[in-house]
């Protein structure tokens, strides 16, 4: 059971590191700071890292827990272990707050993580209304201006060249 504490009470530290990475994030979505985000991007997949690593320990020691249990290792949770922890308050009573401060930890880094999607979503939308704005302005019609010869004079309105060329 310390092990499986002890595993948890990193991977809440992780999270929480996580969390405060994310928190960061968002101001740095709002700027538009795309070197900024990259490497607040690239120091979450470190501490990600960390949490898998953190994850395979925890599925081992769960794994020894249903062994030694005599229980299907696939069936068995945290809330099952909490509960058959019964007879011994004091270590229920110990995972049973490790896992509500993982839960909360996880359930607060979810609405940062879907708060900065929604940004960065508005932000892509952004960017496609620019273009099709700018590729509107290229294709804009002509004047309705005639000569002598009643052949159309007219001028482009918008822009005519100069524009947005992804091919360079």
């Amino acid at each position: 059971m310390e092990n499986l504490i002890d595993v948890l009470n990193r991977e809440n530290s992780e999270y929480e590191e996580l969390l405060k990475l994310s928190q960061r994030k968002t101001p740095i979505i709002v700027s538009g700071d795309l070197e900024q985000l990259q490497q607040v991007t690239d120091e979450e997949q470190i501490v990600v890292g960390r949490i898998n690593q953190l994850e395979k320990s925890r599925v081992e020691v769960v794994a020894d827990i249903a062994n030694v249990l005599n229980k299907d290792v696939d069936t068995l949770k945290l809330t099952n272990i909490i509960a058959m922890l019964a007879a011994r308050p004091a270590e229920q009573k110990v995972l049973a707050e490790v896992h509500d401060k993982l839960h909360e930890t996880v359930y607060a880094l979810k609405k940062v993580n879907d708060h900065n999607r929604e940004l960065l979503t508005n932000s892509l939308e952004m960017v496609e209304f620019e273009m099709n704005l700018l590729q509107a302005m290229k294709a804009a019609p002509e004047t309705a201006n005639y000569n002598r010869g009643a052949y159309n004079a007219g001028a482009t309105m918008g822009v005519v060249s100069g524009g947005f060329d992804a091919k360079q």
